[in-house]
């Protein structure tokens, strides 16, 4: 088993760690049905169609 030579410092630690932040905003798109913005292949949260077709019953509020 490898064992480290030397004791990695604070800085190199969170230095790997802060290379893997994902920054972007995710994709949206707009709802055909509803015009409302949905992230892409999900239902819509406004209207519940999903590919032009009713999925899922929407309560109203």
């Amino acid at each position: 088993m490898g064992v480290p030579k030397r004791k990695s410092s604070k800085q190199r630690g969170r230095q790997r760690r802060a290379a893997n932040v994902n920054l972007e905003a995710p994709t949206l798109v707009k709802c055909p049905q509803c015009h409302e913005l949905v992230v892409p292949h999900r239902v819509c949260p406004g209207c519940g169609f999903y590919k032009n077709k009713g999925v899922v019953e929407v309560k109203s509020k």
